[in-house]
């Protein structure tokens, strides 16, 4: 687990279990990386969203997400509550997408150019340090990297949701409404 958030979430989700097994109802369902409208502190993957529609994308590493809708993600929540087993994990999950192709479909919605430039995951390492020394401890303000994200982003975080296909439901919808719904609020709402 990487960093003090990631460690946080598996630890609760451990004491889900454990409940689960003395006999109490617990369904745990594990969202991958929800985007859409509302994304009010933005959570990191509005960040990428906001930071691209202020022009602040430019470069890129070679990453992955799993992105999904953040309104089909809460219909997955209720499913799993109406159909889940006790003491299983569902992954809710949408597309799995390169950082290049999600920045290249923000390129589509709004008419902005998608960043050119990949550059190594030891550079992005280098720029987080500084980012977080500066930023973050300086300055007193919430670093645009974080060391903890870079060193995630060196694996592309691709997932299936067949579990949950087969025992809620769930339907994988593509992301790009969800995409152009948090472009339009961001915009609508003066982050951008």
């Amino acid at each position: 687990m990487i960093g003090p958030y990631k460690r946080s979430k598996f630890l609760a989700e451990q004491v889900a279990i454990e409940a689960a097994q003395t006999g109490m109802h617990v369904v745990v369902v594990n969202p991958t990386t929800p985007v859409g409208e509302r994304d009010l502190k933005p959570t990191p993957t509005g960040r990428i969203i906001v930071d691209f529609l202020k022009k602040k994308f430019p470069a890129y590493v070679d990453t992955g997400l799993n992105l999904v809708d953040a309104t089909e993600c809460a219909r997955g929540h209720i499913a799993a509550l109406e159909k889940g087993r006790s003491g299983e994990r569902y992954i809710l999950g949408g597309e799995n997408l390169t950082l290049k192709q999600i920045l290249d479909r923000l390129a589509t919605y709004t008419g902005l150019p998608s960043p050119t430039l990949r550059v190594p995951h030891f550079v992005a390492l280098g720029a987080a340090v500084v980012d977080e020394l500066w930023t973050g401890r300086i300055r007193g303000k919430e670093p645009r990297a974080t060391v903890d994200a870079v060193r995630m982003g060196r694996k592309k975080m691709f997932v299936t949701s067949t579990k949950a296909e087969t025992e809620l439901g769930w339907k994988v919808v593509p992301v790009d409404g969800a995409l152009r719904r948090a472009v339009d609020w961001y915009r609508v709402h003066g982050y951008a």
